[in-house]
């Protein structure tokens, strides 16, 4: 039986299988890149729902895990030299359950960078200008009257999709000619996009027919599927 106890989080969300991966997340688009991950991989997890909404992500038992008080986090109990690791930002937890099962992200060295270059995209651009636009589109920044922040991340919004589809001219998968970490670390956003932040029309997305037609071909995934609900919102 795996000691958690290290870890203060595990008052607030105690592990009822501390042998298994503990995550503690919201399916936002950061979120979901742990849960459909894990769920690719077939991992045995538990996972704690940390409710936003409630600023649950900024009580002292998750800032212990996560100081920057944003989910998903997570803790490992068989962790690098079989010890508990504890982790948190998305695309780090990504590319650590990638090189810890082999999946994902490709053994050779070109294939590699190739996808993190791809995944580091996602995580400074497409995540930050999306997030922003979502802000000035949907949620309190929608009433102000001077749009020109909104129409500043709708541009870059735009600017982005065409990065992203101009590269998809051709290809299947973002990187490496497969399935890897960079698609799933930028479907939950693409996604998010077009349904929760209601900007479909906003940003013209059906003219992105290579985004459009790479999400369709993600969103089939079951893993895919299961993991944009994960965990159950309350």
């Amino acid at each position: 039986m795996a000691d958690l106890s290290a870890f203060p989080i595990t008052r607030r969300w105690p592990a009822v299988h501390p042998d298994r991966i503990q995550l503690y997340s919201l399916p936002t688009p950061n979120g979901v890149k742990a849960s459909i991950m894990l769920e690719e991989l077939g991992l045995p997890y538990e996972v704690h729902l940390v409710d936003i909404g409630k600023n649950e992500s900024k009580l002292p038992e998750f800032e212990s895990l996560n100081p920057n008080g944003k989910i998903p986090a997570m803790i490992d109990p068989d962790g690098p030299d079989g010890k508990p690791l504890g982790l948190f930002e998305s695309g780090a937890i990504l590319q650590y359950l990638a090189e810890k099962t082999g999946r994902f992200l490709p053994a050779d060295a070109a294939g590699r960078w190739e996808t993190l270059q791809w995944l580091y995209f996602q995580m400074a651009g497409i995540g930050p200008m999306f997030g922003q636009l979502g802000f000035f589109h949907k949620f309190a920044g929608r009433e102000y009257e001077d749009k020109r922040p909104r129409d500043r991340y709708v541009a870059e919004a735009k600017r982005l999709l065409g990065v992203l589809d101009t590269h998809l001219q051709g290809r299947e998968w973002i990187a490496a000619g497969q399935y890897t970490i960079a698609d799933i670390a930028t479907i939950g956003w693409v996604n998010n996009l077009i349904t929760f932040y209601e900007a479909r029309e906003l940003v013209g997305f059906d003219g992105y027919v290579h985004v459009k037609r790479w999400l369709e071909t993600g969103l089939m995934r079951p893993a895919v599927q299961r993991g944009l609900k994960i965990p159950a919102r309350s």
